[in-house]
């Protein structure tokens, strides 16, 4: 099998410009993410960027660092997991180091406190535009709904980790499929599949 290195380095400056300019963490490059992969370069389609989020929130570690492992070995194996983390991960070290050391120097200073206010009311909506993104294709009938609201309830009323409210989902998603089968109802697995009713 022949390394594809042009599409290998386009998966590398994809993530590379991808990392710099999106504040407030993983959720955050939720969408730019997918602007990229899906609307710009078309690799991938909203439905496989979708799952490809879930898969990434269920596993430890940064959900923007396994989105881009998930989505660069998607496209290219190995090699391209490997080009897209390196992505993700240069410019963001380069600007903590960078950013540590202004810190220091200007930590007290009123302006710095203003914008970082500014900021983070920003990236409250950049996770709202997220969740709303992956809600259009995440939940498509009164099961994924019901499963959605409780989870969040759950984790809003007790002190339980995100990592049990998966699994918590992942056995209750398949408890409602085998339920189904078992009553002979039809179980759409996506929004696809309700069109093709």
């Amino acid at each position: 099998m022949t390394t594809d290195w042009k599409l290998i380095i386009q998966i590398f400056f994809s993530f590379l410009k991808i990392s710099p300019v999106t504040f407030g963490g993983g959720y955050a490059m939720i969408p730019m993410i997918e602007r990229e992969v899906v609307s710009k370069k078309g690799w991938i389609t909203t439905k496989e960027v979708t799952e490809i989020f879930a898969i990434a929130q269920s596993v430890p570690g940064a959900i923007a660092l396994n989105s881009a492992i998930f989505i660069g070995y998607r496209l290219a194996g190995f090699r391209g997991a490997i080009a897209a983390l390196i992505g993700v991960l240069l410019p963001t070290f380069w600007i903590v180091v960078l950013l540590s050391i202004v810190f220091f120097l200007v930590k007290n200073n009123p302006y710095i406190e203003a914008a970082f206010i500014g900021i983070r009311a920003s990236v409250v909506a950049i996770i709202a535009y997220a969740a709303y993104k992956v809600g259009l294709t995440s939940l498509y009938d009164k099961a994924t709904w019901v499963i959605a609201v409780l989870s969040v309830v759950i984790l809003y009323v007790l002190p339980i980790h995100p990592v049990f409210v998966i699994l918590g989902g992942i056995i209750t998603g398949l408890g409602v499929v085998r339920l189904r089968n078992y009553l002979g109802i039809f179980t759409k697995l996506d929004k696809e599949s309700e069109r093709m009713d």
